[in-house]
Order: structure tokens, then sequence, then C-alpha cells
């Protein structure tokens, strides 16, 4: 047997990085198992679908190793509409479902506020299909499903307390529920893999399957991930949306190695692993059940390893987005023709060690591409105080009399002149960097310099010096 998983979202928002790890787990075990991996795109619902979110759904994947044309699909689940209310008609037929006419008022009225789900009153009723007449699945009065789950061992649930759920609407409209199961059935889905905000509804799939006469896949319910409050994690609340990492420049390596262990852990005391590693070693069955804290600070910090770790030659290219501006990457403030790549090149390797996510870049440089700085006045007034136009004047004579614009004797001539007004070279900078970077912190400050040039670095301590008076 042919292991085949399925990953299927929704095309209704950003993509949620809780489906991102279900789809990396399920691409692991796919190709572990020799698998095939499926995509469908749960479509039905029409008023909440844009084809742009399904681009975004494929664009995400892409972004986290999952690409176009290595797998199967995608389908789309409203293409197998006639199948959902085939396979609905045969479960009528077999008398596995019956019509009902009941209102959500009519079953509140019957059962009170204090009790939920439906009382079965019209399950002997002998109604024929009709407007407004939803069809509901014939629950078992007896017994339990036992749910096999690869990640929480055999949920039981007894079939007495499952109520005779509803598997089309009253305009014939299969739900969820069954539309799942037939697609699942159609495409030969041997192992679903997804949160566990689903368990709640396995046994009455697997109710669904039984009853359609097909033996159910194997099931592995993940656990749920939630924020720092134990919350689950919420479009509305929390920051989800992978897209939004992507474009703040978290790194796709980074990532996947961070979303992998909401919920697992490789071998040994080690948590940033390749990912050849991760394929290698993850396991459903050592998958915790626990709820998965997703700490974007830990995330943070993560991505700032990867990005330390890569050649300096990667960096850069990894930086041009946001040097240059994309289609989701909102353009630097310089203009493309002030951009100068052999000056970034040069400064990379200072910036690399300082950043943690890729936009970062853009305020750590953009001194050198700028006709003026982008003075940042909380970080002037700090800087520019009482003594700041003295030090400012003897600084520019001493660096025009520099015979070498190096680092090096940058910092020894600055540290020279803030000796002679007893100040440490910490305090002499501080006004040197804002008059040239427009800020209190960035990268070290001579080399910066150095590759600022002469003049550039003159004029701008000048400039400063005017603004003094």
């Amino acid at each position: 047997m042919t292991v085949r998983v399925r990953f299927a979202p929704s095309p209704t928002g950003m993509f949620h990085v809780g489906g991102a790890r279900s789809a990396l787990q399920n691409w692991i075990f796919a190709k572990q198992q020799g698998g095939v991996f499926v995509l469908r795109i749960e479509d039905t619902d029409a008023a909440r679908n844009r084809p742009e979110w399904t681009e975004g759904i494929l664009s995400a994947l892409d972004w986290i190793g999952i690409a176009r044309g290595s797998y199967e699909g995608p389908y789309f689940q409203s293409s197998y509409a006639g199948e959902h209310r085939a396979a609905a008609q045969r479960l009528y037929e077999g008398g596995r479902a019956y019509y009902c006419d009941c209102t959500r008022e009519d079953v509140q009225a019957r059962t009170g506020p204090q009790q939920r789900g439906y009382d079965g009153f019209c399950r002997d009723r002998g109604l024929e299909p009709g407007e407004g007449r939803a069809l509901r699945f014939r629950t078992p009065d007896e017994g339990e499903t036992v749910v096999v789950d690869l990640v929480r061992g055999e949920p039981t649930f007894e079939n007495k307390l499952i109520e005779d759920f509803v598997i089309a609407r009253g305009d014939g409209s299969p739900v969820f529920l069954l539309a799942n199961v037939v697609d699942d059935m159609s495409m030969g889905i041997t192992h679903v893999i997804r949160a566990e905000e689903h368990l709640p509804n396995t046994p009455k799939q697997q109710l669904l399957w039984d009853a359609l006469g097909v033996k159910p896949p194997v099931w592995a319910h993940v656990p749920v991930v939630v924020n720092e409050k134990r919350q689950k994690l919420s479009k509305r609340r929390d920051k989800v949306a992978l897209e939004a990492y992507r474009d703040e420049g978290y790194l796709a390596d980074a990532m996947r190695n961070y979303l992998m262990l909401l919920g697992w852990a490789p071998s040994g005391d080690r948590e940033i692993v390749p990912w050849s590693v991760i394929e290698e070693e993850f396991r459903l069955d050592e998958v915790n059940p626990s709820p998965a804290f997703f700490d974007e600070k830990k995330l943070r910090a993560f991505n700032g390893d990867y990005i330390r770790a890569l050649p300096v030659e990667d960096f850069v290219e990894a930086c041009r987005p946001w040097l240059t501006g994309t289609e989701t990457i909102a353009p630097p403030p310089w203009q493309p023709d002030e951009f100068d790549p052999a000056a970034f090149a040069a400064v990379a390797p200072l910036a690399q060690t300082r950043i943690a996510v890729l936009s970062e870049i853009v305020p750590n440089v953009d001194f050198l591409f700028l006709a003026d700085p982008l003075i940042d006045e909380a970080a002037w007034a700090k800087a520019m105080k009482e003594g700041a136009a003295d030090l400012l004047d003897a600084a520019i004579v001493a660096f025009e009399a520099l015979e070498s614009w190096d680092a090096e004797s940058l910092k020894a001539t600055l540290e020279a002149v803030g000796a002679e007004r007893g100040l440490k070279l910490g305090k002499a900078q501080a006004p040197v960097r804002v008059a040239v970077t427009g800020r209190t912190v960035g990268l070290p400050l001579f080399e910066s310099l150095e590759v600022l040039g002469r003049d550039r670095t003159l004029t701008r301590l000048r400039a400063a010096r005017v603004r003094l008076v």
C-alpha cells in the first residue's frame, strides 16, 4: 500500500503558521514512507474564498520547501461536489441517514438551554427530501468508536453521546464533515495528520467512513499551537501569518526548523539542526500531545543564528529584496541609483552579526546610500549635549589631516580627540555617530566611516556642527 497524506487548507486568509507546521509534518512523513503528499484546497465556502489566497498558499508552501510540482495537486474541493451529493444519497438510501425539518429554535426549545445537541426528533418520522430539510446521519445507539491515533493512542467515544449530526444542509449541499471524508476516499488518503482541534470531529468522520464501506485512515492529531497565554493562536489576536514572517525577513530554513520543534524535538540536547536530520529523525509517535507554545522571541533568536551562519555572499543575496524592494517588501528610503553594491558588500559582514531579521538591514545601512542621514531626534538630543560642538570641531580638523582613511587610523584619531577633553572613546564617538549615521547605535563606527569615505563623512560632521549653532 502506498502511503498517501494530504494537506487541505481553506483559502480564507493568510497562511497560518500552525497550518505550515502540519504541512511540513505531512511532507516529511510522506517522504519517509516513500509516499505521496496531496494538496487539496477546501474552497467550498465561496463567500470567503479569493483566488489570491489560493496563490498565497502555494507561494507559502514554495517558501518552506514544499515546491510546486513535487506534490500531487492542487485539487479543489468544489470540483467534487457531485461525489459529495452522491455519497449523501447513498447514506440516505441505505438507511444510514434521514431528513429533518427541525430548526435550531425547535431543537433548543425541546432540549433546553443547559443541554446541547440534537435529540433525534425526526429519526423515525420518515420525511422525504424537501426544501429546508437537512440530512442527518443516524448515529448507532450502542457501542463505541475507537480512533487509532499515532499521537494520542486510542481515544474512545461512546456512540450514544454522539448526536445525529447534519451531513447535508437544507439546500442539499454537503457539510464539511461529509465532503472531507468523501474527498479523502476519492484521493486514497491513508493517513490524516492534522491539528488536535479536529479530534472532536474524528469519531463522526470515522462513522461516515464505516457507513460508506471504506476502511478509515490512520489518524494523527498533533498538538494545537498556542501563544504565551496558552491560548490557541488566533488570526484576530496573534501574529500568525507565515507571509508576514517571510516579508519581515525570517529565513525559510529557520522557520521550518522552528515549526518542527512545536511538539517534537530531535535527538540530543539541540534544537538548531540541518533539515536533513529533521527529515531522518522525525517520528509521529514521538510528538508530544500537549499544546505547543509558539514563542516569537525564540523564533527571532533562531533566525539570528541562521543569519549569522550564512556565508557572507549568501547573506548579501538574502538581503537584496530589502535593499531593492519587491511586490511584497516596501522599497528602501534611497533611490535605486543611490545604492552601491560594493559599499554594501564591504559592511555586510558587520551587519550580519547584528541583525535578527533581514528587514533590519535597512536602518543599519541607510546612512551609506542617502544624501543626508535620517536623524533620530531622540538620539540627537542624547548625543549633542554640552561639549559636542567643540568635539565635532576638533574631530573635523583631525580627520581632515589624516593621511590614511582607514578604521584603525580613524579610531586612534578620535580616541586622542576625546582624551584631550577627558572623554573615553565611547563618549567621544557618540556625537560623531549621530552626525554621520543619524542614530546612537548601529554598525561599528570606524569601519562605517571608512566605507562612507572622507568627503561624505566630513560633509555630515560640518552639517551637524552648523545645526548646533
